[in-house]
């Protein structure tokens, strides 16, 4: 199978739980031209715009640390092949391969629908995470803004928020995150799951370098943002060796706090992953997938909760403690910061005023 330049799936297979039909090039000339050095053509990313009625998305899985989310796409350009979001695409009659890449949602009225939420009458206030789904920071946020326009919102009403990114983009907004942080208001979680570029781009070929991450770690943590290093996933036999690593790494750069996630693999995932270890990792490809089978109970995917998130069995033991090992070592997780939900006051303006 060859490699797609600057993307991380190596097809575009569409789902076959919804029955839909696989999705074939558009027409357009670009995408028909023959291989250009053994190489396909790049694919461009195009940005289509969705109405929503509402924005906010309650959770209520025991397992996941957040009752309420915001996801300002959908899609994520940053391609990283073991995404566990691909498989939403699929609702959408599109591929979780390429298409989740490339065929991106932007949901421009967030921050006006997010206005009309917060006023509502008996409206509880707990914290809003970004970033739970797809990427708040992807490349496209540089053009559409949404995630900032949230922000301002929530700085607005003095709302709690947390957000997860694998970029340095969020660095952007410090001039809004940095006095929420100061009442209480705002937590970051940077996701660095290598230190090796070259991997890096493989694995996450859009994403910003490991290296502009930990710098964002570092300009976050100096302005007084209380900021997680996430290590998710940890890929055994890929990535797992550089745990220690990259726990001292976060702590050098200023992170209180820090967190792992062995590979999961759900839905269209596991055969995306799958694909791409056979292009990138053909030597290992087998050891990969069978130590992923011994964390999950011998399966692709262990959808159950709390087992998810930690894995089962020797392997996920050795992870558990090689990673709280170095946290001790690093002086890493030694309170956990809570936000402040007293602050909050209804959104003042023509929506507000509706309720």
């Amino acid at each position: 199978m060859s490699k797609m330049t600057g993307r991380g799936a190596t097809g575009n297979a569409t789902s076959r739980r919804f029955n839909l039909p696989e999705h074939e090039a558009d027409g357009d000339w670009l995408d028909q031209r023959p291989l250009i050095d053994g190489e396909p053509p790049k694919l461009r990313t195009s940005v289509t715009v969705v109405k929503s009625r509402t924005i906010l998305t309650r959770n209520s899985s025991p397992d996941v640390p957040f009752s309420q989310s915001i996801n300002a796409y959908g899609g994520c350009e940053h391609g990283c092949i073991y995404c566990f979001a691909r498989p939403t695409h699929a609702y959408h009659d599109l591929s979780p391969g390429l298409d989740f890449e490339t065929r991106l949602f932007a949901k421009p009225d967030a921050a006006a629908l997010l206005r009309v939420e917060l006023a509502k009458p008996g409206y509880a206030v707990t914290p809003i995470a970004l970033g739970t789904n797809t990427d708040p920071y992807q490349p496209i946020e540089q053009q559409w803004r949404i995630t900032r326009q949230i922000l301002e919102v929530l700085a607005e009403t003095d709302h709690p928020v947390t957000i997860t990114t694998k970029s340095d983009r969020v660095v952007r907004d410090l001039d809004i995150l940095a006095p929420m942080a100061a009442k209480g208001l705002a937590t970051v979680c940077v996701s660095v799951t290598s230190l090796d570029a070259r991997l890096s781009r493989t694995v996450e070929p859009r994403a910003p370098t490991p290296e502009r991450r930990l710098a964002a770690v570092a300009k976050l943590a100096a302005a007084g943002v209380p900021t997680y290093v996430s290590i998710a996933p940890v890929i055994p036999a890929i990535t797992d060796h550089e745990i220690e690593h990259l726990v001292a790494r976060a702590a050098e750069a200023g992170a209180r706090h820090a967190f792992f996630i062995p590979v999961r693999l759900p839905h269209e995932v596991a055969p995306l992953f799958r694909a791409w270890l056979d292009t990138h990792f053909p030597d290992r490809a087998g050891k990969v997938m069978a130590i992923i089978q011994s964390l999950r109970g011998g399966r692709d995917n262990d959808p159950g909760f709390f087992t998810r998130m930690k894995g089962q069995g020797p392997w996920a033991e050795l992870l558990r403690v090689r990673f709280h090992r170095a946290c001790r070592l690093h002086g890493l997780n030694r309170d956990r910061p809570m936000l402040d939900t007293s602050r909050f006051r209804p959104p003042k303006g023509p929506q507000g005023e509706l309720f």
